[in-house]
């Protein structure tokens, strides 16, 4: 961390961070504007320059600092003991609905970094962007049990087709709820309801429990 912004109090540090990314992640690298940034940090411009040196600086701060973010928060909280992929993309989905709420502009910055062709990352970001992808995976598929899956069917398409249905149910899920404040909502009709699109996702995919006997 640069050591005069590491200097800072936390709350005048998450605003200079919120603001900047938000606004890379609404416009991309090129066109974001350290006038917005620091119009909406409430901080002079000189400042911001003496914190990160420059626009780039400040944009590999971020990406530093959304990747470790995500590993402390999102990954390293789900539990791969769970042998049922369904199941393990249930535990994802729980997890990944707390960590959206609580840093929605971190998700949306990652998702941005990677639309992002034009910045070429140091090597040792890229190093950790790579990392972050290898856990990524390993998260979701290490240690399942395949013998879930119905005789003949292409294992690895299964995964696919399961993976787009409930990502494509959370991508929704999260529209929805974007502009409400989770606490104060009652989700169990929509958890409900993402349950029985897992077990017709089981019922299609798994076989039939008096097949396992």
């Amino acid at each position: 961390m640069p050591q005069p912004f590491e200097r800072l109090d936390k709350g005048k540090q998450d605003r200079i961070i919120t603001a900047a990314l938000k606004e890379f992640a609404a416009k991309g690298y090129e066109l974001a504007s350290t006038n917005q940034i620091v119009k909406e940090a409430r901080i002079g411009k000189g400042m911001l320059f003496y914190y990160f040196s420059n626009k780039l600086g400040l944009y590999l701060y971020l990406v530093d600092y959304a990747l470790s973010t995500f590993i402390d928060n999102f990954l390293d909280v789900i539990d791969t003991n769970e042998p049922d992929f369904i199941e393990r993309f249930r535990i994802t989905a729980q997890v990944k609905m707390t960590y959206y709420h609580k840093h929605f502009h971190v998700s949306n910055f990652i998702s941005s970094v990677y639309l992002n062709e034009k910045v070429i990352l140091p090597e040792n970001l890229q190093n950790r962007l790579n990392k972050f992808e290898t856990l990524a995976y390993e998260k979701i598929y290490d240690n399942i049990d395949t013998s879930l899956f119905r005789d003949g069917i292409n294992v690895e398409k299964a995964f696919q087709l399961i993976r787009w249905s409930i990502e494509g149910y959370q991508n929704k899920l999260i529209s929805q709820l974007q502009n409400q404040s989770l606490p104060s909502l009652n989700l169990d009709p929509y958890w409900q309801e993402f349950y029985e699109y897992l077990d017709i996702l089981k019922k299609t995919f798994y076989k039939e429990q008096e097949d396992e006997a």
